[in-house]
């Protein structure tokens, strides 16, 4: 669910980053679906998430999330960590945030027919309103909200917005810490020779 996260750790190939893009999508093994530099865009999106889950700081995120949410606090600081992103994005690149989404946007478009149908209908949605909804606590909250609607069961996740005002520095400043060693990880990632 973090998409911006996902989009700014893929560096400039287009492949790489629409396979990191939809990585959530694809499930279970490769074996050749896919062209070469969208695989490896997938690899790095089951690396990068790998990562997360065994990082220290992005571990203390969770466990900051009162214990009422669950297996959903990994989904909350996902979507909390594309809000931190947003709100440093300036800081963090030269290149301003509307014209990174246009051309990540363009990027993915142009290999729309390796997307997953599902996919394909959600892109609009996706760089449209949900990502830069992130820009704001409240935009956080609504897309909680709206996620929690399109699930099945019974969850908490519309009261992810609130979750995330009261523990909001402490938030803060996991992802500041956790930043700069995921991102050095994908850039790790992204420069190994790809298989032959």
């Amino acid at each position: 669910m973090n998409y911006l996260f996902h989009l700014y750790l893929s560096g400039d190939d287009p492949g790489i980053l629409t396979g990191n893009f939809m990585g959530d999508f694809v499930k279970g093994p490769l074996d050749g679906r896919f062209p070469p530099s969208l695989t490896r865009g997938i690899q790095l999106h089951r690396r990068i998430d790998s990562f997360a889950q065994n990082d220290p700081h992005f571990t203390r995120s969770r466990q900051t999330l009162s214990p009422h949410f669950g297996l959903y606090r990994g989904i909350l600081v996902d979507l909390y960590y594309d809000h931190f992103l947003a709100t440093n994005w300036e800081s963090l690149t030269e290149e301003p945030l509307p014209r990174f989404l246009k051309r990540a946007r363009h990027a993915v478009e142009g290999n729309r027919r390796h997307l997953p149908e599902r996919l394909q209908d959600l892109v609009p949605v996706i760089f449209e309103n949900m990502i830069p909804s992130y820009l704001s606590v409240e935009g956080v909250g609504k897309a909680l909200a709206r996620m929690s609607r399109r699930i099945a069961r019974q969850n908490p996740l519309a009261e992810g917005g609130e979750e995330l005002t009261r523990h909001y520095f402490s938030l803060q400043e996991d992802f500041r810490s956790f930043l700069p060693t995921v991102r050095a990880y994908a850039e790790e990632i992204r420069s190994a020779v790809p298989p032959a």
